[in-house]
């Protein structure tokens, strides 16, 4: 994996919400975004989307769309390779 890669993976993960999305992701395997703004406490939609983007685009998380549901869910490989420390918790 490249050098950009790595910029992406740890600028993504170094903004506390990502990095709270990422640490119940990898406790629950799979959320929806309605249950992840809930236990964010995010009411916005927006403000949730913008911070899953950066996750996605880099790889620490992936999508499952079921009708109109999004399933979001870690990419274990990825975290195993960047930040080994979070599949720990």
């Amino acid at each position: 994996m490249t050098d950009d890669c790595a910029v992406k993976v740890y600028k993504a993960l170094g903004e506390s919400t990502r990095l709270q999305i990422v640490k119940m992701l990898v406790k629950r395997r799979e959320l929806a975004c309605l249950e992840m703004a809930g236990l964010l406490k995010i009411t916005a939609a927006s403000t949730l989307t913008h911070h899953l983007k950066p996750l996605l685009d880099c790889g620490v998380i992936a999508v499952r769309k079921e009708g109109t549901f999004r399933y979001y869910r870690v990419q274990r490989h990825v975290l195993e390779h960047y930040a080994p420390y979070l599949l720990g918790e």
